[in-house]
């Protein structure tokens, strides 16, 4: 009967695969027991760009709130130059008809002159070709080497091999109010660069995406965003970027409602992904389901609440510090959890090569050990 409870679990609940990215491990200890995502010209076709024309590149941020542009105009006839439309192809198959091309179509804004445009990843996610149509005309192709990304984050660069392109001003969205007002700029239902305006709604919004992705820190607007209008810049009155939007987000939200990653949770993957090409993580080698009623009813667990152990990697830290399978996390680093998504937020923010005290349960009593997250596999 055991083994038919755990056949029934696994076949019900959400497996989430949990990554975390620090360098360097060290060996982990287990304790005892503890007692309490046209406009076209002649095209400029470009020669394959490298990984990087620059060195450690950073960004630049605008250190002092600007001064808002006198309308809206202003902000569009700033901002506009900078943004790009992306257009992607990918091949499909269908049993019927056999493999088929398939066109799609999205947004990007330069964010430093030498070629490098920020967008979502599902933009170019699976991509076979992706052209870049700037704002006067001019169409490059992406050497497909030179475009990286981090689907878990939903963001994606593209070096294309010019200069002097003009790149946008990036602001600072923690200084960000309820009722500020914002304008989205994009390649909107691919039928060229658009405008739409509106206010901030809510700040610090966390949404799950879809089974095993939730994003957070996001800007939920009443601007309107279309899909095309995907990896465009969200802009303040004073036209610096504060936002990148993205259309798979709104697809999920309230109607009339859109969502963008905030720049300030953006810039350091943008910045990594830059100079390195990759985003690693923290990474403990589990599989991880927040613990619900059918968890405990079907599993017999003592305690209510926490994050439940559904799997672990053969030789992971996790297995090194002595962390078995059905095992419920109550508490890492300090602080305690109750949902995946708070383990995964706690990951993501620790410091590498530092150990993680984590307290968890296995059936009836309550142990410490210590685990140090190596770095996650490349994808």
């Amino acid at each position: 009967m055991k083994k038919l409870y755990l056949k029934t679990l696994l076949l019900t609940v959400i497996v989430i695969l949990v990554t975390v990215t620090l360098a360097g491990a060290s060996c982990l200890t287990f304790t005892s027991p503890k007692t309490t995502e046209t406009k076209t010209t002649a095209a400029v076709t470009t020669s394959p760009a490298t990984k990087s024309n620059i060195s450690e590149w950073t960004p630049t941020v605008n250190s002092q709130a600007s001064e808002p542009l006198p309308s809206i105009a202003d902000v569009v006839a700033l901002v506009k130059p900078s943004v790009v439309a992306i257009n992607t192809t990918v091949t499909v198959s269908s049993p019927f008809l056999g493999p088929a091309t398939e066109e799609g179509a999205g947004s990007g804004w330069v964010i430093d002159e030498n070629g490098i445009i920020v967008t979502n990843n599902h933009v170019v996610e699976g991509a076979e070709s992706i052209t870049v149509t700037t704002d006067n005309g001019d169409i490059y192709t992406a050497d497909m080497n030179s475009v990286f990304t981090d689907s878990l984050n939903d963001l994606a660069i593209i070096k294309i091999n010019t200069k002097n392109l003009p790149a946008l001003k990036i602001g600072d969205s923690s200084r960000l109010r309820v009722g500020d007002w914002v304008v989205a700029i994009g390649n909107q239902l691919g039928m060229g660069i658009s405008a739409t305006q509106g206010i901030i709604s809510q700040l610090e919004v966390s949404l799950q995406v879809d089974m095993d992705q939730t994003l957070y820190d996001l800007i939920k607007t009443d601007a309107a965003i279309n899909p095309g209008s995907s990896g465009g810049p969200l802009v303040n009155l004073a036209g610096e970027v504060i936002g990148i939007t993205s259309a798979k987000i709104a697809s999920i939200g309230v109607e009339g409602m859109g969502y963008a990653i905030s720049i300030d949770t953006a810039l350091p993957i943008i910045q990594e992904l830059v100079n390195k090409g990759y985003i690693t993580r923290p990474y403990l080698g589990v599989s991880l389901y927040t613990v619900d009623q059918t968890a405990i009813s079907q599993l017999k667990l003592k305690v209510d609440k926490g994050v439940l152990i559904v799997q672990v990697a053969a030789g992971s830290p996790a297995d090194k510090a002595g962390l078995k399978q059905y095992d419920v996390i109550v508490s890492i680093g300090g602080q305690e959890v109750n949902a995946v998504e708070e383990l995964t937020q706690i990951l993501h923010t620790s410091t590498i090569g530092e150990p993680l005290e984590i307290i968890y349960w296995r059936g009836d009593i309550e142990y410490i050990t210590t685990v140090t997250p190596i770095e996650s596999p490349r994808q």
